[in-house]
């Protein structure tokens, strides 16, 4: 597809910036030139040639959402910015692509389908599902829900890596279970949906493999690396123990992969993305 008729709002953060070495021709944007959250900046802007709007961009600071300040963030950026870009997208027939999240649910099924009900237990996954109900309003959209995104930027491996780096013996949560989804994957998804003029609604799209915990993950993310440090299981309860501010997190973040499948995906398991991606972390 003609990569200059896409518009990419967030593309500065790790999905955005993996979209643009895809689309190196693509659109965007920043927020002196187009405020999202502002719907006179949306409505004035020059849409014209676009035809797939991309929304990379979301509030995501799970505990910070939890706060005053953050949680008018977190409204603001995930479901008034998202109104603009439906109205946009309506009024100029133009496809948009939104990301959505585990968090829209309370993590007590398990695998999630695309058609399980809204339940979510935090600020955060509230805002995002009230996104996600705007863009399903519209006749062309795709909406991709994911789940523990890695890409370039801070992240949970990095963030591992620079704990094994100073020694460290972490102890991590095991009772929150789910699959990596790095940013390639989901680039590569949403390139597959648009090029093959896919069913419009909504998809799961996470990396395939054996559903695994943060200890797990933690665990094999030392392996790779070549580290030695020990990784201690701990409860969520446990972990946030005397912490304020803490947003409740779903337990379950596993997705069923089938809908997307059908399509002629081919999911990528998330053991042989993570080993490349902290190979080259470690070799920069």
């Amino acid at each position: 597809m003609d990569d200059s008729t896409i518009f990419i709002v967030g593309a500065n953060g790790q999905l955005g910036t993996a979209l643009r070495e895809k689309y190196p021709n693509a659109k965007s944007a920043d927020i002196e030139e187009l405020d999202i959250t502002d719907s006179n900046s949306v409505n004035s802007f020059d849409w014209s040639g676009i035809k797939v709007l991309i929304n990379a961009a979301a509030y995501t600071n799970v505990d910070g959402a939890e706060t005053p300040e953050g949680r008018v963030a977190a409204w603001k950026v995930n479901a008034e910015a998202v109104k603009n870009l439906t109205h946009i997208a309506w009024k100029h027939n133009i496809i948009l692509v939104h990301i959505s999240t585990d968090y829209v649910f309370d993590g007590t099924k398990t695998p999630h389908s695309e058609s399980e009900y809204y339940a979510p237990l935090s600020v955060y996954g509230a805002s995002k599902a009230a996104g996600d109900l705007l863009v399903s309003q519209l006749e062309q959209y795709y909406i991709l829900r994911t789940s523990w995104v890695i890409g370039e930027g801070k992240n949970f491996v990095r963030t591992m890596l620079s704990v094994a780096q100073k020694g460290i013996d972490p102890a991590v949560v095991s009772d929150q279970v789910g699959r990596l989804t790095f940013t390639s994957e989901l680039v590569k998804a949403i390139d597959h949906l648009l090029s093959n003029h896919c069913e419009f609604g909504t998809y799961n799209v996470s990396n395939d493999g054996l559903p695994a915990s943060w200890a797990d993950i933690t665990r094999k993310i030392f392996s790779f690396a070549g580290y030695k440090n020990s990784v201690t299981d701990t409860t969520t309860e446990e972990y946030y123990k005397g912490k304020e501010g803490i947003a409740p997190r779903p337990l379950q973040s596993i997705f069923d992969l089938a809908k997307l499948q059908s399509t002629g995906f081919t999911s990528s398991d998330w053991e042989k993305d993570l080993e490349s991606y902290v190979k080259k972390e470690m070799n920069q």
